[in-house]
């Protein structure tokens, strides 16, 4: 029987992977400091959990004894530098010896659309540059493994923090003021990366390959702004106004919502990391690369983002008919 580690397996990704992999045959480890967390996929048959830190090498190497391949999932978007330096280039640094020492042939490693691991100093966002060197250190410790590492966009679905965020906020607000409206994206479904990442556990052949996992669109953030209260139906269908702020203001903006307690909606490093833009590389392999065809964002974002409001399913199309 095969099986495979998922660090990070109980969040919005992870649990999609977990579903694909439990279907294909695999026998899954999701590695959680509280067992509570994973609650969410305890139910899949071969999925067992185990508390464990997965910063303390020593336990990480124990863990990763016995499975035939790891799957990285594990990331943040807040923090600063040693935060990000701990999740993006510590944890792939101790993972990388812990699959040497027991083994482990496959890995398959969540990097982020954007990184850039021949000059990673040169991109403008904590978030960015750590990523990328997480990638370098990867590259470096991995020979002889057969080493993914998938770059998705922006990743929506059932449970994201993104479209739904999006729409909730304008449930309640009349205005938007949005900071880096114009930055682009090309949103990728979730259930396509987690195809991919479950077609990338059939590699056996040892390298490194690098693929970016994108949606056939592109958006700027406006747009995916103004898309999520339209498909939501929110105020009739027709969302909010929406407007775009001049980059002081943006800034002034991140740095309030990084003064309220809890993780904050926006960061100034957020802000940097949408200098560049999020869409695909010309020349590098995606999606299609694995035989994936990726998902249109409207047709799956208005299934998820309607349910329970008088805008899903038939009612809905009843509603928007009425409307033309």
């Amino acid at each position: 029987m095969k099986k495979v580690l998922l660090l990070g397996g109980s969040g919005f990704v992870g649990s999609h992977v977990c579903e694909k992999l439990a279907r294909a045959g695999w026998d899954i480890t999701v590695a959680t400091r509280r067992r509570n967390n994973a609650r969410n996929v305890m139910h899949l048959p071969g999925l067992i959990v185990q508390e464990c830190d997965v910063h303390d090498a020593t336990a990480l190497t124990q863990l990763t004894q016995d499975h035939d391949a790891v799957v990285n999932l594990v990331a943040i978007l807040h923090g600063d530098q040693s935060a990000f330096q701990r999740a993006h280039v510590e944890l792939p640094r101790k993972l990388a010896a812990a699959c040497n020492a027991a083994g482990v042939r496959r890995l398959v490693h969540i990097s982020a659309l954007g990184a850039n691991a021949q000059q990673p100093q040169s991109l403008p966002s904590m978030y960015l540059r750590s990523k990328s060197e997480g990638e370098v250190v990867l590259m470096a410790q991995c020979q002889g493994m057969a080493l993914t590492i998938l770059r998705p966009s922006v990743i929506f679905g059932q449970g994201d923090k993104f479209l739904n965020l999006f729409a909730a906020m304008q449930q309640v607000a009349p205005i938007v003021p949005l900071a880096c409206a114009d930055a682009r994206f090309q949103p990728v479904w979730v259930e396509d990366v987690a195809q991919a990442i479950v077609k990338s556990m059939e590699r056996v052949s040892p390298g490194a390959q690098t693929l970016e996992a994108c949606g056939p669109e592109v958006f700027t953030l406006k747009q995916l702004v103004e898309a999520s209260a339209r498909l939501a139906g929110v105020n009739r269908g027709q969302g909010r106004p929406v407007w775009g702020l001049p980059a002081w203001a943006g800034s002034l903006q991140a740095r309030m919502m990084e003064l309220l307690p809890g993780a904050p909606l926006m960061s100034r490093d957020n802000l940097a990391s949408m200098q560049v833009a999020n869409v695909a590389t010309a020349g590098m392999p995606g999606l299609e690369a694995l035989g994936i065809q990726p998902a249109a964002l409207q047709g799956v974002a208005q299934d998820y983002l309607t349910e329970g409001s008088p805008w899903h399913a038939l009612l809905g199309v009843r509603r928007r008919s009425h409307k033309r």
